[in-house]
């Protein structure tokens, strides 16, 4: 097994032969070394911690002090290569964790380019800011407090199945505001529902932003869905802290739409 030494001081790495179901990713990648939590916590200080994730999700949640180089970017190896060409402290790169594979995948590119001391650290950002608040950054500002975080149950709450969403849209069209937040490469140019919606890709925040407060304003109810479920979840802290209310995510998004008719 692999062993990151830090000035003498050796991190605990998980046994990544080990079957593990929490962590499925571990199995596949059985090659790449990762890091516990508390040993990352423990050397926080002395490595190098990447996000992998898309900008909007880091700046919406991530770990304080890491760096933003998401793994679809055409730029993440030169990258990770000026970050090394920086110093040689190690470098771990986090995703959202547990199934999330960007991590790993991470890794194994950043070794590809024979970079050496790249470990993942699969437990990802929803762990570590359950249990290090204080070292985490929600929306531009310290999370410090853990129970600001949007819980699953609270996250299901605000779930339409898609015939659900689409019967609410049909029946109130004029007092629902339809948006798809799914990326250019993801629509490929078509909507689910044409005339009936706005696109507007997470990454255009400022229009997001925009058309969340005319919502609220004109006391109408969200109707938002992605790709397969799971962007919105980083969206849903957006309309909280503008407090919109009344808002609802197609569970599944737009594949769970599709794979349905």
């Amino acid at each position: 097994m692999r062993k990151l030494i830090l000035c003498s001081v050796v991190f605990l790495l998980s046994p990544v032969l080990q079957a593990d179901d929490t962590f499925p990713g571990r199995q596949t990648y059985v090659n790449v070394a990762v890091i516990e939590m508390e040993d990352l916590h423990k050397k926080f200080d002395q490595v190098a911690i990447i996000d992998v994730r898309s900008e909007y999700e880091y700046k919406t949640l991530h770990i304080d002090n890491a760096i933003n180089v998401p793994l679809s970017s055409i730029k993440f190896n030169k990258q990770i290569k000026n970050l090394r060409s920086m110093g040689n402290k190690p470098i771990i790169f986090y995703c959202n964790g547990h199934t999330c594979m960007k991590s790993y995948k991470a890794a194994v590119k950043a070794e590809s380019m024979s970079i050496k001391d790249v470990f993942a650290f699969d437990a990802g950002i929803f762990d570590w800011a359950s249990k290090y608040p204080n070292k985490t950054m929600l929306l531009g500002k310290k999370l410090e407090d853990a129970s600001k975080l949007i819980g699953t149950d609270e996250f299901k709450k605000h779930q339409l199945p898609p015939s659900q969403f689409k019967n609410m849209m049909d029946i109130n069209k004029k007092s629902v505001r339809v948006i798809d937040v799914r990326d250019r490469f993801q629509r490929s140019g078509s909507s689910l529902f044409s005339g009936n919606e706005e696109w507007i890709p997470l990454d255009q925040e400022n229009k997001l932003t925009a058309a969340i407060k005319k919502a609220k304003k004109d006391k109408k109810t969200l109707l938002i869905y992605d790709e397969v479920g799971k962007q919105v979840r980083w969206l849903q802290y957006r309309i909280e802290q503008l407090k919109h209310k009344n808002y609802y995510f197609m569970k599944g998004g737009a594949k769970a739409y599709l794979d349905r008719i």
